[in-house]
């Protein structure tokens, strides 16, 4: 992903998974391109040699999580301050589970009358 507009489209409409060390936002769009990922790494993770050791991780563990998900998805992941001293396999399982929170269904936070 590489368009504004795409990024703002699945920050906007997408639904947000969070983790401790990244934040995903997941929307569906035209089922006709395939699905897009896009990745944001402030100069809060650290200088640009850990920026981009970040980004290269987080490509790379998106890379097995692509074919699953459906034609025209859109998501971006949002690493945070915290994903500069993290190990592999730790950024592996914080963006599963964000992933997974923000693909799953919202579900009502209203307490039942």
């Amino acid at each position: 992903m590489r368009r504004r507009a795409d990024f703002a489209a699945a920050v906007r409409r997408g639904r947000r998974g969070t983790a401790r060390r990244v934040v995903v936002h997941y929307a569906g769009g035209d089922p006709a391109n395939p699905a897009l990922v896009g990745f944001v790494v402030s100069r809060a993770v650290g200088g640009a040699v850990g920026r981009n050791r970040v980004k290269r991780r987080l490509r790379g563990l998106m890379a097995h999580e692509v074919p699953g998900l459906p034609d025209g998805s859109l998501v971006v992941v949002r690493a945070l301050p915290d994903a500069g001293d993290a190990t592999s396999a730790e950024l592996s399982g914080d963006l599963s589970e964000a992933l997974s929170a923000a693909r799953s269904p919202k579900t009502s936070r209203r307490k039942p009358r």
